[in-house]
């Protein structure tokens, strides 16, 4: 598979990314190949995590799931099979919650709203976000993820989540939240 940005084979610019500055492979240590292998393990992780984020935007595009399976090289049902449940994770305390259901439409002003209340987002999911409850108020801002996190990083903005192709950038106003009911959660 050839990258069409740096023409290069993108297994060996993931590559790349997990030797980071190991020079010489033939000399490593145990310890240098344990750290490789958490290293892939970790990448393996994140690149799936990217693949059921890709499928979740393009189904609530309207993309079918045979022409997703056309893609992956699976049957319609086992494309849905992999990537249709969604799995509830126990949220941690009354701090966390849900916010949504919410479309690409409609989210910011959401997130604009929960942010004046003290809500920021920490995580997103096909149709929602996960919120935490803090003592400021939050200004969120979601912007297309075509440069390196830490270059948004400026003016008090830190990246809130990560949801494929969008960065959803957060920032503290250094305000008490005004006080009203909490964000619905589902």
């Amino acid at each position: 598979m050839t990258d069409q940005l740096g023409g290069t084979d993108l297994q060996e610019q993931i590559g790349a990314l997990i030797l980071g500055d190991y020079d010489d492979a033939g000399n490593l240590t145990e310890a240098d190949h344990l750290a490789l292998v958490a290293r892939t393990g970790a990448a393996e992780r994140a690149s799936q995590q990217l693949q059921h984020r890709a499928v979740a935007a393009a189904r609530s595009a309207g993309v079918s799931w045979a022409a997703l399976g056309r893609e992956l090289g699976l049957t319609r049902q086992a494309v849905q099979q992999r990537f249709g449940g969604r799995t509830e994770e126990g949220l941690p305390d009354s701090q966390e919650r849900w916010l949504g259901p919410v479309t690409a439409f409609d989210e910011m002003g959401e997130l604009e709203l929960a942010g004046r209340m003290g809500w920021r987002t920490i995580g997103v999911d096909w149709l929602r976000h996960r919120v935490l409850r803090t003592d400021t108020q939050w200004e969120h801002r979601r912007v297309l993820w075509t440069k390196p996190s830490h270059l948004y990083e400026t003016d008090g903005w830190e990246v809130g989540c990560r949801a494929f192709p969008w960065l959803y950038l957060v920032r503290d106003l250094h305000k008490a939240p005004e006080t009203a009911a909490a964000p619905e959660s589902e």
